[in-house]
């Protein structure tokens, strides 16, 4: 299952994001974290140190690799070269599973102990100084949405992606890749402003969105997140002693997570579980399509100089009946 947390900067999607993964860890689950933030904080949320946090592999410098591998046998793709963001697969490319070990994830993922057991934690790499002025940060996510599209996961599968904040992830299709995204909103206008972004862009293709409301305090930031999101809110999410805790590089056992807290984050677990009987590879094969075929018209093929077109397999969906590679 793929899901994605989204919300406006300092909204605490990073924190409920890593309190998610931390919740499927200790039930024994396999599970991928990717930060896909413009801001690197998912590392220190698990708990590594700046250190080993500054020492992630970035996918964006391993892009190369990643499509060299994804690529495979596909001879609609001619070479990696010639792949971008959106390359979907096709018959002879090699696919991505959650607990497969593969050159990609040698590359590019490292593990993070946890309470009661670990997650394969992948990250874009941050935007430095050499990016300004002439590369965007969708050029590193790029990355992120290449191994998406060639993912096949299953049930009791997760891949949980910190994504960038606000509506920055409609630069791309990468929105469209997730069986649920929840939007983490605190209870002002700011808020739930990039929750009507997303709900707008969203409406065409599917995007099932749930809220969290972040930082609510009594009853009336309560009614003004149910009046403003209505049915879309799911839950609410406090102050947390445990999470203050945490981002002072101390965090208890998460077991003493406070209760309230706890049964959170079980809803947010069974609302993605449940997802799982609306799964609809075929849309998600053509949703792919559909944005891979815009990018290679407004700029894909006048860099890569041949017709990316043809990189579509149409008698080809993605499922989990296929095989993991080739």
């Amino acid at each position: 299952m793929k899901i994605a947390f989204v919300g406006k900067g300092g909204s605490g999607k990073t924190t409920l994001s890593s309190l998610f993964i931390r919740h499927l860890v200790g039930d024994g689950r396999p599970v991928i974290a990717v930060d896909a933030d413009i801001n690197q904080h998912l590392g220190p949320a698990l708990g590594l140190d700046e250190a080993e946090a500054a020492e992630l592999p970035a996918m964006g410098d391993r892009l190369p690799l990643i499509k060299d591998y994804l690529r495979g046998s596909n001879p609609r793709v001619g070479s990696a070269e010639t792949m971008i963001k959106t390359t979907p697969p096709g018959e002879g490319s090699r696919l991505l599973r959650v607990r497969e070990n593969n050159p990609v994830y040698d590359a590019c993922a490292r593990p993070v102990e946890l309470d009661g057991g670990a997650v394969r934690l992948m990250v874009t790499g941050p935007f430095t100084d050499a990016d300004l002025g002439v590369s965007c940060y969708h050029s590193k996510t790029g990355a992120v949405e290449l191994c998406l599209n060639h993912l096949v996961d299953g049930r009791d599968e997760y891949v949980v992606v910190d994504m960038t904040a606000g509506s920055d992830s409609f630069a791309s299709g990468m929105f469209t890749r997730f069986d649920i995204t929840f939007l983490v909103a605190e209870p002002t206008r700011k808020g739930v402003s990039v929750y009507r972004q997303y709900k707008e862009y969203a409406r065409d293709f599917g995007v099932e969105l749930k809220v969290v409301g972040n930082k609510v305090q009594g009853q009336d930031d309560l009614d003004f997140l149910r009046a403003e999101v209505g049915d879309d809110l799911l839950v609410t999410v406090g102050h947390s002693d445990w999470v203050r805790a945490m981002e002072k590089g101390r965090p208890p056992r998460f077991e003493l997570l406070e209760d309230t807290n706890r049964q959170a984050l079980r809803l947010l677990r069974t609302t993605v579980d449940s997802a799982y009987e609306r799964r609809d590879w075929e849309r998600y094969t053509r949703q792919m399509v559909h944005f891979h075929l815009k990018n290679a018209e407004s700029w894909g093929n006048a860099r890569t100089g041949v017709d990316l077109a043809a990189q579509v397999d149409p008698g080809f969906v993605l499922g989990e009946s296929l095989t993991a590679s080739v």
